[in-house]
């Protein structure tokens, strides 16, 4: 990453440019930073302010790969099946009905053709902070106070070193008041707010529950489900990303069965991957957002980066018409 970081550095004419504005959001840590559920509620905000945002991803994970550009959503419904999406953006398009979803390796062509198909105002690259190839305008990094202690990969989680952090635009922090403080002077950093985890609707509070889970992080799931009251009476853990099988539910089931469950309990992002099939312990997700603040400060910030991006691409334009 720093080879690749400096190469582009020194040859910004081989950075590739859309004709909008550009909203990166990525992590320096592999998995588990809160990356889907944030470009979901910027993704609203950007709805709610009348912009017409449009999601980029380059789909992890999918057990189906397509050349080209798959339109998993095209802003009215969801096209695509999850094998052929990924995870999350099969999430991102059924938690955020009116944003298109397009999936591709190339977030430039990705981004071009959504700008033929669907006129958007303004693109979020989903985990787009290490692909350096496409020119952003605003870039925004997800940190918390454990990434400080990370090593880089292999020996630890961290995808490059913690000094590439001064290449964001913002810090968006998990933690509070005090963490985001001690995590931005840590990263040299000036611009940094706070995110803080909300968990919607959920059934069951209360109820002996089955919990399983198959993300980066699930300690973190799992913990947040005995903080909210339920009684876990077994934790099931598989690989991030992993395909549930029939027989996987099956395990499940029986270990609710074992441990006389009342519910099965698993985060958004494993419900999409899970097969269809018939649960005869009740099944439910526990949905998770993620706000970030202060909101005004930040909506204010982040619409004044745009509005000054879309102002020098429209002098780039007259000047190159001229």
């Amino acid at each position: 990453m720093q080879l690749r970081r400096g190469w582009y550095a020194r040859r910004s004419e081989r950075r590739r440019r859309l004709a909008h504005p550009v909203i990166s959001v990525g992590n320096l840590v592999a998995g588990g930073s809160g990356k889907t559920p944030a470009v979901i509620s910027i993704a609203r905000l950007l709805l709610a302010r009348g912009e017409r945002p449009v999601v980029l991803t380059r789909g992890y994970g999918r057990r189906e790969t397509t050349d080209g550009v798959l339109v998993v959503s095209d802003g009215m419904r969801v096209l695509e099946a999850v094998a052929r999406s990924g995870d999350e953006p099969q999430l991102i398009a059924q938690s955020v009905p009116g944003v298109p979803v397009l999936v591709s390796p190339d977030r430039y062509v990705a981004g071009a053709f959504a700008e033929r198909t669907f006129d958007p105002t303004v693109s979020i690259l989903d985990d787009g902070f290490q692909h350096v190839q496409l020119e952003r305008d605003v870039d925004l990094l997800l940190v918390s106070s454990a990434d400080l202690t990370e090593r880089v990969l292999p020996s630890g989680l961290l995808r490059e070193p913690l000094e590439a952090a001064r290449f964001a635009d913002a810090l968006l922090v998990a933690g509070m008041d005090d963490e985001v403080a001690s995590v931005a002077h840590a990263l040299g950093h000036d611009t940094a707010f706070k995110t803080t985890t909300r968990y919607g609707e959920h059934a069951g509070r209360g109820a002996r529950v089955v919990a399983f889970a198959g993300i980066a992080r699930p300690r973190r799931f799992f913990d947040a489900l005995r903080l909210l009251g339920y009684d876990v009476a077994a934790e099931l853990t598989f690989r991030d990303h992993h395909w549930f099988t029939e027989a996987d539910v099956e395990r499940i089931l029986q270990s609710a069965t074992s441990h006389q469950a009342s519910l099965v309990i698993t985060t958004e992002k494993d419900a999409v991957r899970l097969p269809s099939t018939t649960w005869h312990v009740p099944l439910a997700t526990l949905p998770i957002t993620i706000d970030i603040e202060p909101a005004d400060i930040f909506e204010s910030w982040l619409f004044g980066r745009l509005a000054a991006a879309s102002a020098r691409r429209s002098t780039l334009r007259s000047g190159a018409s001229g």
